[in-house]
């Protein structure tokens, strides 16, 4: 028996998958396609792999960039979701994705038109127009003013961060504040946002579809409370019940921000960096007009941190896994000894060796920044961050080198470091040797394949 709200939407839905969800794998797509079906919609869902369908889901292989397929996946399509981007990729892809974003958006426009599509609803970022905006802020403004440019009405959302389980804004933010509990930010952390819950986008894009009346015109969205990103991540602190110290550092540019996410948490440098870029300037709603045609009861921030978290334990998003001859828990353990056991043979220099030179100032000194070196290393290895394994596999290499000096009295009869090692030291410089060379190893492995065991949120 079909429920009356079930008839309602039924109504709108003029005839079987008429409906098309791009990106419909990402993190909003794939939200908004069970959030349709679940609501006894059919949709048409894009996507650049092969994907077999399911109840009430037909998914289509296109790639936006070829305008023949784009044209016939767009046949018999009355509504259409766009939610492309292309932030992510390599360096390389990353330099030029503005133009790749705005050919997807004229190719998207001109297919659709074609197609007789009668509507387009497009998720976008929350702008200041009157300030100089960032380069992936100012695409995504580009994207919705290339779809706004044709026939079709375009109705148009934007959003500040969002918070979900899966998404980009929501690791950032748990990674960043779950490894450091000293944190040294840039002065973008004292911007003003107002983040809101995935669920509340979702019922957000969802019922721009089935009002009418915001076809053809732009929203602001965002959840119930505007706070600093140094907020936000104090919130989120509390309810992990920890302390966090943060250092503002004004020189800290975009660029580097993203490169230090990358090193700390799952999240690649190519999407850090668009994510820090939205953040340089405010972010508020300054037209709430859509709350009153679709009241919502916004969750707060907490609220959307609580659900996220909970939902990120019970479903951790799926991947794949490639196979490998050493699992990752391995040699995240064996570097971990490695190190630990460098640490232990670099202080026989002081009660193994009988040598004068090692308490000689310099010698004070470079030891001194190898012991703090590798001490930091471990604690950002015990985090299982980037930055650890980076750090204790440059180390590594290093300490290698220097315990073969050591030993190049053997061959050639000649001391580089300091006196000539007696036979001991040559002994504890071949342990020590072996043992570099495992933490090189192990490091190499786990500084790779850390990102499938912590993706976007995934414990390790």
């Amino acid at each position: 028996m079909i429920s009356e709200q079930s008839s309602e939407k039924r109504a709108i839905q003029s005839k079987p998958y008429n409906i098309l969800v791009t990106g419909s794998t990402g993190f909003i797509g794939s939200r908004l396609v069970k959030r349709l079906t679940n609501h006894g919609y059919t949709v048409t869902a894009l996507s650049r792999r092969k994907i077999p369908d399911t109840e009430n889901v037909r998914y289509v292989q296109t790639d936006v960039l070829k305008e023949e397929q784009l044209a016939r996946t767009l046949e018999g399509i009355e509504v259409a979701y766009y939610l492309l981007h292309s932030m992510e990729g390599d360096k390389k892809l990353w330099k030029d994705f503005a133009q790749r974003e705005k050919l997807q958006a004229q190719n998207f426009l001109k297919a659709a038109t074609s197609a007789g599509v009668k509507r387009i609803i497009y998720l976008g970022g929350l702008i200041n127009e009157a300030l100089e905006l960032s380069q992936h802020m100012q695409s995504r403004k580009d994207v919705g003013d290339i779809l706004a440019s044709g026939s079709i009405p375009v109705t148009q959302l934007r959003a500040s961060i969002i918070i979900g389980a899966g998404g980009g804004s929501y690791a950032m933010l748990r990674y960043l504040v779950e490894r450091l509990p000293l944190m040294v930010c840039p002065k973008w952390i004292k911007s003003l946002a107002q983040p809101i819950a995935v669920d509340d986008v979702i019922e957000y894009l969802v019922g721009c579809m089935e009002h009418s009346e915001t076809s053809g015109k732009i929203f602001d969205i965002g959840g119930p409370e505007q706070l600093t990103y140094e907020r936000l991540m104090r919130v989120y602190a509390t309810f992990l019940n920890r302390n966090l110290i943060v250092i503002e550092i004004p020189f800290l540019t975009t660029r580097l921000s993203s490169y230090w996410v990358d090193l700390i948490t799952p999240v690649k440098a190519s999407l850090a960096r668009p994510l820090i870029d939205s953040l340089v300037h405010d972010t508020v709603v300054r037209n709430d007009s859509i709350t009153k045609i679709i009241p919502l009861k916004l969750k707060s921030v907490k609220e959307s941190i609580e659900i996220a978290t909970k939902e990120m334990s019970e479903n951790p998003p799926s991947e794949e896994r490639t196979e490998a001859k050493t699992s990752f828990v391995f040699n995240q353990k064996l570097l971990m000894v490695s190190l630990v056991a460098m640490l232990i043979v670099g202080t026989t220099y002081y009660w193994l060796d009988d040598r004068k030179d090692v308490y000689q100032p310099l010698w004070l000194v470079a030891s001194g920044f190898w012991f703090m070196t590798i001490i930091v290393a471990i604690l950002f290895v015990n985090k299982k961050t980037r930055l650890g394994y980076m750090i204790g596999g440059l180390l590594a290499w290093v300490t290698l080198a220097f315990w073969l000096f050591d030993n190049y009295s053997l061959v050639f009869h000649k001391s580089l470091i300091a006196v000539q090692p007696n036979i001991n030291m040559e002994i504890r410089n071949f342990v020590g040797v072996t043992i570099a060379s495992i933490a090189i190893a192990a490091s190499h492995n786990v500084f790779h394949k850390i990102r499938s065991y912590q993706y976007r949120g995934r414990p390790a």
